[in-house]
């Protein structure tokens, strides 16, 4: 989880290719009118992210037995509320920044619909998970390998049957 531009797409894919599980790409579910808006500059509203969210939580509940890494903005407790009421063992990675890096990162993307525009008004709406949210912070400005390894350690530790 984490805003545009923290690298949830890359550390999800490497993070799902050593867990040997699916990798879902939550900005591929999204509705054509919510990419429309976000494609014009116009933030998204949990109204518009109702459905969207809903489809992301029946992923989940889809790919419960084999698990799967999914990567999605899930910037408020609500958001993860609805995503943990699927997949009740949710354990979150959240990947963080400065401004700074986020919006260089954006700078240099290409080929994806989200403006760095929107930036400000994801870092307004962040929710950072609390202590109960089964939750690991990250620093994105490390290298993602080493992201990965991480987030391996922790999963083991953490979540060992």
């Amino acid at each position: 989880m984490g805003v545009s531009g923290s690298g949830k797409s890359t550390v999800g894919a490497l993070l799902a290719q050593a867990l040997q599980v699916p990798f879902l790409e939550g900005d591929a579910f999204h509705p054509p009118d919510n990419v429309a808006r976000m494609a014009a500059g116009i933030a998204l509203t949990d109204a518009d992210r109702e459905g969207w969210l809903r489809t992301l939580a029946g992923q989940l509940k889809q790919h419960a037995h084999s698990g799967v890494v999914l990567s999605c903005s899930a910037l408020k407790r609500r958001y993860r509320d609805t995503l943990r009421g699927a997949a009740p063992n949710l354990a979150l990675i959240h990947l963080s920044g400065t401004p700074d890096t986020l919006a260089q990162r954006l700078a240099g993307r290409s080929g994806h619909y989200m403006p760095p525009s929107l930036l400000a008004s994801q870092l307004a709406t962040l929710e950072p998970p609390q202590p109960d949210e089964d939750a690991l912070m990250l620093d994105n400005a490390r290298a993602p390998q080493a992201l990965v390894r991480e987030a391996l350690e922790w999963l083991g530790a953490a979540h060992a049957a």
